[in-house]
Parts: C-alpha cells; structure tokens; sequence
C-alpha cells in the first residue's frame, strides 16, 4: 500500500523565532480505471481502499447498479492501474453522462442534473430517525478516528454507520471519493442500507448530496455547511441534512421528521 501521507521539511512562523521541523502532507495519488480493456477516467485521490474507490465511482457514474455486474477487478498501485471488466458491453454506457439536464423533481422545482444523475439519483424513503445526541457522539467519534486528518490537516472523512456505532470509516483527499469508497464498500459486502446513515466531514455540495441520494441513505450528518442547490436536492429526495454538527450543536435544514427526542 502507498503511504497516505509524506514528510516535508518546512520553516514554521508561529510569532517566534521560525522553526524549522518535519511536517506530514496527505499523498494525492492518481488512477486511472481502464473499463473492459479501454481508459475510462483517472481520479486523483487517497491511495487507500482503491477498489472499493473504483466500484463506488462506476456505480456513481450509472455504469454499474450491482457489484454483480464486475466480472473481474484487479489494482495495480504501482503503476495507478484500476482493471475492471464489466458484464455489459462497454458500447451500450451512455457517453453523454457529463451533460446537463433541466427538470422537474418530484414535481416541486426545476433542478439542474448531469444525465448520469438522472439515471442514478433516487429519492429515498427511509423510516430511520437519530436522535441529537446519537448525532454528536457519532460526528465526535468520526473525528477522534479520523488519524490522517490529525495529522495532516488535509483529508475528509466519511462513515456508514447506525444511530449506535460506526460500521465503516473511509478517507480521502477528495470528499467525494470518501464517498465512493462508503458506496464501494456497500456493494462490494451488499451491505443493507436501510437502517443506516452518512456521516461526514465536508462541505454538503450539490454532488455531495446527489451522492447520498445515490447510496440510498436517508440521514446525513456533517460538521460543515451545506449549499443552497444541496438542500433544493435534499427537500425533493426525502433526505434529511444535518450541518454544523459540533460542540454540542447542529442545524436540521431538510426533513426533521427523522430527528427523534431522546427517551
């Protein structure tokens, strides 16, 4: 596995004398996904968790709906080689996934999609709630694990987990890689997502939430802001969104329905 973060010698201005020490810096590490046997993309991203990365990222892009659908996926981390070889005939993928769409969502607003999000997103109906402190003590508990953010100050994190306990970290340098990787891992060990949540340490972005939406999963909590687009999504996905979720607070933008009073 490549190393995930480096040592730089740097000189420190802190309103001393400068310092000169070793300071860790997240590694950015690209790949490139060769689909049936022809360049698909290259991501600049973490080099941890690299297939789940892959199978999380076709499966954003509607090339994939099930971990069914690989027939053989294999990394070369020395090269930034993903193989992957795919059931359908790579002809048949829509090559207009990168343009934009202009519709109606559920019937309450005109919001502006990728055509791949279209084919992808769904709205979600899931009956999980949380409760506030069930929200602070998992976003505590995602940042007292979250080692490379620690010590480098420069990835994001995401977990699937239940109201109780965490069930899976992933870390990247690209928020929505961290994602991915959550996504890949869920299909990868066809894991059930209907008594789960997302918690996250990123800004809530239109393609953040679109992400979710993706997923399946019906809560999510971050530390950050979300955007205007983000919560339009949000309101007509069924998702409920949980920003600012730190020292004790958070704001409930969409679908409070799912926050429930402790017993």
């Amino acid at each position: 596995m490549n190393n995930t973060q480096h040592n730089w010698q740097v000189i420190r201005f802190d309103g001393e004398d400068p310092l000169s020490l070793d300071d860790e810096i997240a590694t950015e590490f690209p790949m490139t996904v060769i689909l049936n046997g022809a360049e698909f993309a290259t991501m600049v991203c973490s080099p941890t968790d690299l297939e789940e990365l892959a199978v999380g990222f076709l499966a954003s892009e509607g090339v994939i709906r099930s971990y069914n659908e690989i027939s053989s996926i294999s990394v070369d981390e020395g090269k930034g080689f993903a193989y992957i070889d795919i059931t359908k005939n790579i002809d048949t993928i829509p090559q207009d996934h990168s343009k934009r769409f202009i519709g109606s969502c559920c019937g309450k607003s005109r919001q502006f999609y990728f055509k791949s999000d279209v084919r992808t997103a769904k709205t979600v109906y899931s009956r999980l709630s949380v409760t506030a402190d069930q929200c602070y003590t998992l976003m505590n508990q995602l940042q007292s694990e979250s080692e490379q953010f620690i010590r480098t100050g420069g990835v994001h994190n995401a977990a699937l987990a239940t109201p109780d306990e965490m069930h899976a970290i992933r870390m990247d340098i690209g928020r929505h890689n961290a994602l991915d990787k959550i996504y890949g891992h869920i299909l990868q060990q066809r894991v059930p997502v209907k008594n789960k949540l997302i918690v996250f340490s990123g800004r809530i972005s239109s393609e953040v939430l679109l992400k979710i939406s993706k997923i399946g999963a019906g809560i999510l909590i971050s530390k950050s802001a979300p955007t205007d687009l983000a919560l339009q999504l949000a309101n007509d996905l069924g998702i409920t969104v949980i920003g600012f979720a730190r020292a004790g607070k958070m704001n409930v933008y969409t679908h409070s329905h799912r926050i429930k009073e402790a017993n």
